[in-house]
């Protein structure tokens, strides 16, 4: 018994640790898995924002054209940017070393992240970046805090900067707390900044496991078949034992 408690203990740490970091509550990213229109343009952003930095060497161009239908014309115009052919990976051209000497270590793949971290923390993560002059790149994230990924969608969300804010609980005690204010507009108001990141994490949820729509769905097909082979079988019991005393 304790070695199941021990195991469930484990299992759970990771969750909480990325739910906690940084002291931050996650907001909810309400993705919609069967929305292809989002997922479409949760890919156009991943190639334009984060393949230049960030590879997903366990996806192909290919499987992301049949999956969410797009043409491999469309797929080779709008996601492929340095050519190559539809069944290349994911992957990108920057040495590991010239990105550990520019970031301080070599960024993360991508293909799993939304399962590693979960997609409320990416959600939260990507619109948590504000202006940190005492950073080297500039900037700092509440969610991980001393990051060393810039914000590279700063042209679309704008510039944030930290407010603290004292509040007092019921007991009278004090508290810090710091939030976000939009300082400099992007591109993008905030209510269209976060439908593109709700985007984005749609598609790096989708590309964690491509498989899981479709799996879902024959899972809910076997289920109604065992259903209905249930009532079948019983019927057919009723009629053969019915004679039986």
């Amino acid at each position: 018994m304790k070695k199941l408690v021990l195991t469930g203990m484990l299992l759970l740490a990771p969750a909480l640790v990325f739910a906690a970091a940084g002291g931050v509550q996650l907001d909810k990213a309400n993705i919609d898995p069967n929305n292809k229109q989002s997922l479409q343009r949760g890919a156009k952003l991943f190639v334009n924002y984060c393949l230049s930095c960030h590879s997903a060497e366990l996806m192909r161009y290919e499987r992301i054209g049949k999956d969410l239908d797009i043409e491999d014309q469309l797929v080779k115009e709008h996601l492929m940017f340095t050519g190559g052919k539809l069944g290349d990976l994911m992957t990108v051209a920057t040495a590991d070393d010239d990105a550990k000497a520019w970031f301080g270590t070599v960024p993360p793949d991508l293909t799993v992240i939304a399962r590693a971290r979960g997609v409320d923390w990416l959600y939260t993560y990507m619109r948590s970046f504000y202006r940190d002059d005492s950073k080297i790149i500039g900037v700092n994230n509440l969610v991980f805090p001393d990051v060393g990924m810039p914000h590279v969608l700063w042209e679309l969300q704008g510039w944030q900067d930290p407010v603290v804010n004292s509040v007092k609980d019921h007991a009278g005690h004090t508290t810090k707390r710091v939030a976000l204010e939009l300082a400099e507009p992007g591109l993008l108001t905030p209510e269209k900044y976060d439908r593109a990141i709700r985007d984005l994490v749609n598609f790096l949820d989708y590309m964690g496991e491509p498989a899981k729509h479709d799996r879902r769905s024959l899972g809910v097909k076997v289920i109604m078949f065992l259903l209905l082979f249930l009532v079948v079988a019983y019927m057919l019991k009723r009629d053969y034992w019915k004679d039986v005393h």
